[in-house]
């Protein structure tokens, strides 16, 4: 395979508040041959992802930082276009972690290095999104930690957006009030006309959570038993001057602060006037539920009935700025880059 040449970007720098394209870096690099037991990989899809962000700077997370000058993290959908392994062939479509690049080696015998997936009902795109790490960790946080009854009402943050659409989804089919929170009256129109929401409220017309807490009120009449929460600071305020006794917060992500500004709460002392249940949680940490989540998430999508939008940058050069504005929720749907 020495003939190929593997595009690369890397994490050149730390950014300091708000990343740049200055953080990045482009390389290329010869594609080696694969050694006995792996596959060399091809990827059609990047997943660009929120997570990410935090990822690249040094401070405590959850995860490991992005170490300087490597190819970025990031999930990966492809075609197996060279095998030394015996479960794999030539042409097998797969999933993976494969970062910001256009060609990798994997060790397919490594657990969840690579996962077969089947494209004659599902597009191959669809394995970055509804039918991977986004829709899993929808069905996780809602069934899991919100674990909502039928009537109840579950309020999801960035509505539109690759996890949150799935969710309010999710919620309907099960007889769950879905109120979605969303920024602009397009992405509002779409969850409530395409994807079914019962309301979505736009955050940008409010000033404050005082407002926003209102607009959830004249939306969720009976209060608010369960929130998927993606944003965090005034988001989460509003919700949580609504929210019934024993409501639960499945704490997805806090995009509000992911430039290292802290996130104040206003009322922390809601937490347990209304003895609510508030749970962090990182899909990657429980695998044992992916077998059930994918197989649901799979019929649904097979059959039409959960819907899903995508926005796709074209080619690896792409991915920074496609980034920068998924940051900035410049994204309808999925963020993916296209580089095939």
């Amino acid at each position: 395979m020495s003939h190929l040449i593997n595009k690369q970007v890397l994490l050149a720098s730390r950014p300091v508040t708000e990343p740049t394209l200055d953080n990045f870096t482009l390389v290329e690099k010869p594609v080696p041959d694969p050694a006995d037991g792996q596959v060399l990989v091809r990827h059609h899809y990047l997943s660009l992802d929120p997570y990410m962000r935090g990822r690249m700077s040094a401070g405590k997370s959850y995860a490991y930082p992005q170490p300087l000058n490597e190819v970025m993290v990031g999930g990966t959908a492809g075609e197996v276009v060279a095998s030394k392994n015996r479960d794999y062939e030539v042409g097998d479509q797969v999933v993976g972690m494969g970062g910001w690049q256009e060609y990798q080696l994997v060790e397919a015998d490594a657990p969840h290095a690579l996962r077969k997936v089947d494209t004659a009902r599902i597009p191959l795109s669809a394995y970055l999104g509804p039918v991977g790490m986004p829709g899993v960790t929808a069905w996780y946080g809602l069934l899991k930690i919100i674990a909502p009854k039928a009537g109840e009402t579950v309020v999801i943050s960035a509505a539109s957006g690759a996890v949150g659409s799935v969710v309010g989804q999710l919620a309907t089919a099960r007889g769950v009030r879905a109120v979605g929170i969303a920024g602009g009256p397009d992405k509002c129109h779409y969850v409530v006309g395409h994807l079914g929401f019962d309301a979505c409220i736009d955050y940008k017309t409010h000033a404050d959570a005082r407002s926003l807490a209102k607009a959830l009120s004249r939306e969720c009449p009976a209060g608010i038993d369960g929130c998927f929460e993606n944003v965090g600071g005034m988001v989460l305020d509003a919700v949580m001057q609504r929210a019934n006794a024993f409501s639960r917060v499945a704490m997805c992500g806090m995009i509000s602060g992911y430039n290292g500004a802290p996130i104040p709460m206003a009322a922390p002392q809601l937490v347990l006037l209304n003895r609510m249940r508030v749970e962090g949680f990182i899909v990657g940490e429980h695998m044992d539920v992916w077998p059930d989540a994918l197989r649901e998430l799979s019929e649904r999508v097979a059959s039409g009935t959960l819907k899903y939008r995508e926005t796709i940058a074209q080619g690896l050069e792409a991915a920074p700025e496609a980034f920068l504005g998924l940051l900035k929720g410049r994204n309808f749907g999925k963020q993916l880059v296209k580089l095939v």
